[in-house]
């Protein structure tokens, strides 16, 4: 079975369906009503700030619970099915389902910190 991608979709950055749905909604905004596109730019650049100001939150308040502590960097601690990317290691260095349980967890809560932040910032601006 092929499961390869076409080149040309190969090529594209993720997300990029998304950043054109957003380019069609943002001329549709213009088309409608010009006036709102100030507005529309200005909560975009608060919830960016927000995401960010989450993230940074989340290290500071959790700085030994780092979801990339799980990721190693010694090629002699990773998995034997892992393959270097540049000068980190990709697998996870997990010796039993209790680290993988807490990496998932911190996932979760950076996650869940940031969304909040957006949120908060969405629905307060």
């Amino acid at each position: 079975m092929n499961t390869s991608k076409p080149p040309l979709l190969q090529r594209l950055p993720r997300l990029s369906g998304w950043l054109l749905i957003t380019v069609l909604l943002l001329v549709s905004v213009w088309a409608i009503a010009p006036h709102q596109l100030a507005v529309s730019l200005y909560k975009l650049s608060l919830v960016s700030l927000a995401a960010v100001v989450g993230y940074w939150l989340d290290r500071s308040i959790f700085p030994y619970a780092r979801p990339d502590g799980f990721l190693t960097t010694d090629a002699e601690d990773a998995p034997p099915d892992s393959e270097p990317d540049g000068d980190l290691v990709v697998g996870l260095c997990v010796r039993d389902n209790t680290q993988m349980l807490l990496m998932g967890v911190s996932m979760l809560r950076r996650a869940i910190i940031i969304g909040c932040a957006m949120l908060t910032m969405g629905l307060g601006a």
